[in-house]
């Protein structure tokens, strides 16, 4: 196992994980519930981290892991009319806030 990289609270580090893990990559969250005692450590030290399963020399598989996190942390910002409305979306949306209609391909 390989320790992937901290989140700031436990649901950041268990969406992280979960969307390794639906990406074909191993994870789990280890220190979940190390919080409570942050005053009895840094704060550094009390907070959830995602870890990967891996072998030692299995350096593709963090990158890769890396990559994955990197793209969930900064989503691609769009500008696309939704076809139904005609209504202007922005951002990482796929779908249209005013009618719900899908991004067009």
């Amino acid at each position: 196992m390989q320790r992937l990289t901290t989140a700031p609270n436990l649901a950041l580090a268990t969406l992280w994980a979960d969307m390794l893990t639906n990406a074909g990559i191993s994870a789990n969250v280890q220190r979940a519930y190390a919080s409570s005692i942050a005053g009895e450590l840094p704060p550094d030290q009390s907070q959830p981290e995602v870890w990967i399963t891996q072998a030692d020399n299995d350096n593709d598989l963090l990158s890769k892991a890396r990559s994955l996190l990197d793209d969930l942390r900064r989503p691609q910002h769009r500008h696309w009319p939704c076809p139904g409305c005609g209504e202007m979306v922005d951002g990482p949306f796929e779908e249209c806030w005013n009618c719900g209609k899908a991004m067009p391909p």
